[in-house]
């Protein structure tokens, strides 16, 4: 690959996306299928967005990614995540920028085990005093 192709990963709970980032007209392409093909909500596809918009590159490259695990919303914001370190890469003075915005931090939130004697990670069985 040359220098103005960019390989970043991004992982949100239990997703992970994989994605490269090339010099193109702006297609984006998840698990070998067109974005509104793999995401059906209008919204899902807005999400992946804000760092490609922030940094001026929407519609300058092409993202091939392929993405694994979790649920949509989980993939599109680990997909995401993988653009913004994946434009990073490519110029690090943008990093300034991304990072303010919030797009280059790991949301470390996973969903909570679930405990013995419990219903649920937080719910517990219904209690009869009497």
């Amino acid at each position: 690959m040359d220098a103005t192709t960019s390989y970043a990963t991004g992982k949100r709970k239990n997703a992970i996306a994989r994605m490269w980032l090339t010099p193109g007209t702006g297609q984006v392409t998840i698990n070998s299928r067109a974005v509104d093909e793999y995401f059906q909500r209008a919204s899902h596809k807005l999400m992946m967005q804000p760092p490609l918009e922030i940094t001026g590159l929407l519609g300058k490259y092409d993202i091939h990614a392929t993405v694994r695990g979790g649920g949509q919303t989980g993939q599109i914001l680990a997909l995401r995540h993988a653009v913004a370190k994946a434009i990073v890469g490519l110029n690090s003075t943008y990093r300034e920028t991304l990072k303010k915005e919030g797009f280059l931090t790991r949301d470390p939130r996973k969903k909570e085990r679930r405990k013995y004697g419990q219903k649920g990670a937080r719910a517990k069985f219904q209690f009869s005093k009497r």
